[in-house]
């Protein structure tokens, strides 16, 4: 009897442990809820500047609603598109796992919704926290399109930091005084560079260092003492920029959605695309304390060097002691426009809260020299060819400047298996080699035009170094991987060298983003595995 007694003991106990697994899984899924939503995306008159434009909105509001889920929940959005443009909508850094069709970007994962269509995105968060966003991608509407994406912890799961006693997004952006997609439209006419931005907000508005804008400045209320989370996310089209409050340290905690060990600064810096979660608290002078952000602007060309900003005020400072006057806000000290140094040391001091699983051993290495090329006219005189000598600007990767599809989306075309949409011989290194942050030869600032795709094996592990060029300038290139985090392990300044720079990287505890910059005249590496499939 007793190997009878000695063997049911552990029966019961792995009969008792599945028990708990299968309450444990069925509350897991009790708690994930499923948020629906309506988008529509029309043009509503908006009001800046002193002056009233027909802007492309969401359900009238720009920026548009705040998406609030925890992980694990899923999101079901009903895009109807009752504006005058093409339009898709992307949930930029959501891993959108096995749902690439979801993603939305226009051309690429799907063909864009059409005047008086609609299209419903349906996708799940799966161990996701922290501050994404989502934006229009097709053209230039995002400009006016996106909004906050807040995914929370599960219940019963705490945040890895103090608990803030009240949140909010800021989402900075940039207002031009006109149609963005009209500013977009002559820059493709003309060939030079787009007009720059008039101004940049602070949660859709410029702040009272523009004209017409003091009134609606916006004002976030604080009680002494108490610890606030923003949440900032760079929604802006084109430009890096500097944020701070005035005499406030923020403590970072977290970016694109992903926890860091804790820092405390003076000033972040953000580029388009990024998020940046930070801690303030409420510690100095009952007072009014501004909130501002203006340009970090690395390349050698024109610049919106203005302004945005938005009110902290202390509750018992509301008025000041003298004729119920409002009290003048203190302003804080933002870096230069072009203070490198600062940004520099600002990313360098992100990392990972702990020991993470990086890729050691790389299946595809890939090297992309990143930045702009010049397209050569037979005409200088045209007004197509207003660049610079008589050219017309390209972006350019490898010495590839991309041609998205018209009328097949990417996706489409590889799970169809429909012939010439594109081809899979993106060059995975520059087709030549050439001193790449150095006086760069004219016979190499000619791109070619091309669909062309990199084909990656299914859980390959994935080294990419985004390496700046000085063709036309240097510059800080946010590049951003659809469906996908990846590590940040190493960075620099002049050319990459593949003998010396990797044994330099942080294979220990780099931070996991999903857009990051290429410093300007510098590199970048990051590594992921390609264990999501798609179109990216």
């Amino acid at each position: 009897m007793e190997p009878h007694i000695l063997s049911a003991k552990p029966c019961t106990f792995y009969l008792f442990s599945c028990i708990l697994l299968i309450f444990a899984f069925l509350a897991s899924f009790a708690s994930a809820a499923i948020h629906y939503h309506e988008f529509v995306i029309e043009a509503k008159p908006v009001k800046r500047l002193c002056r009233t434009h027909s802007t492309i909105t969401v359900n009238g509001q720009y920026p548009g609603p705040t998406l609030e889920v925890r992980d694990g929940d899923t999101l079901v959005i009903k895009a109807i598109n009752k504006a005058r443009y093409n339009v898709t909508l992307h949930w930029h850094g959501v891993r959108q796992l096995r749902n690439p069709w979801a993603d939305g970007p226009e051309y690429v994962t799907q063909c864009p919704i059409q005047p008086g269509r609609s299209y419903t995105y349906q996708f799940t968060i799966q161990n996701q926290e922290g501050t994404l966003w989502w934006h229009a991608h097709s053209k230039w509407l995002r400009a006016t399109v996106h909004g906050a994406l807040i995914i929370y912890p599960k219940l019963g799961s705490p945040y890895p930091f103090p608990m803030p006693k009240r949140e909010m997004p800021v989402i900075l952006g940039e207002w031009w005084d006109r149609n963005p997609l009209d500013v977009l439209k002559l820059a493709l006419f003309t060939g030079g560079a787009p007009n720059v931005s008039d101004a940049y907000t602070i949660n859709g508005q410029p702040g009272d260092l523009y004209r017409c804008s003091s009134k609606e400045t916006a004002i976030y209320p604080v009680e002494a003492g108490e610890t606030i989370l923003l949440r900032i996310i760079n929604s802006a089209l084109n430009q890096e920029l500097y944020f701070g409050v005035a005499n406030h340290k923020l403590t970072v905690v977290a970016v694109d959605a992903s926890y860091t060990k804790p820092f405390t600064t003076n000033v972040i810096m953000i580029a388009p695309g990024q998020t940046t979660d930070v801690l303030l608290t409420a510690d100095q002078p009952p007072a009014r304390y501004y909130m501002a952000a203006h340009a970090y602007n690395t390349a050698n060309a024109a610049f919106d060097n203005t302004t945005t900003t938005a009110i902290l005020e202390y509750e018992s400072a509301h008025y000041s002691a003298k004729g119920g006057k409002y009290l003048k806000p203190i302003f804080p000290q933002l870096p230069g426009f072009n203070d490198t140094a600062t940004a520099t040391a600002f990313t360098a001091q992100i990392r990972s809260p702990c020991k993470v699983k990086v890729p050691i051993e790389i299946d595809e290495s890939l090297f992309f020299t990143v930045g702009l090329g010049l397209i050569n006219c037979k005409n200088k005189n045209s007004p197509r060819c207003q660049g610079p000598n008589g050219t017309r600007f390209a972006a350019s990767i490898n010495n590839v400047s991309f041609v998205l599809p018209r009328s097949t989306s990417l996706m489409q075309a590889y799970y169809q298996d429909q012939p010439g949409v594109f081809t899979t011989d993106f060059p995975p290194v520059p087709p030549i080699q050439f001193d790449y942050t150095g006086n760069v030869s004219r016979g190499l600032w000619q791109p070619v035009k091309g669909t062309k795709l990199v084909k990656l094996k299914f859980g390959s592990k994935v080294q990419i170094v985004f390496q700046d060029t000085s063709i036309v300038t240097v510059e800080d290139h946010p590049m951003h991987i659809h469906g996908y985090e990846f590590y940040v392990v190493g960075s620099g300044f002049g050319n990459f060298d593949p003998k010396n720079d990797p044994a330099k990287f942080n294979l220990v505890d780099p931070p996991r983003r999903n857009t990051i910059g290429t410093p300007p005249g510098g590199w970048v590496a990051i590594r992921f595995v390609a264990d999501n499939p798609g179109t990216i």
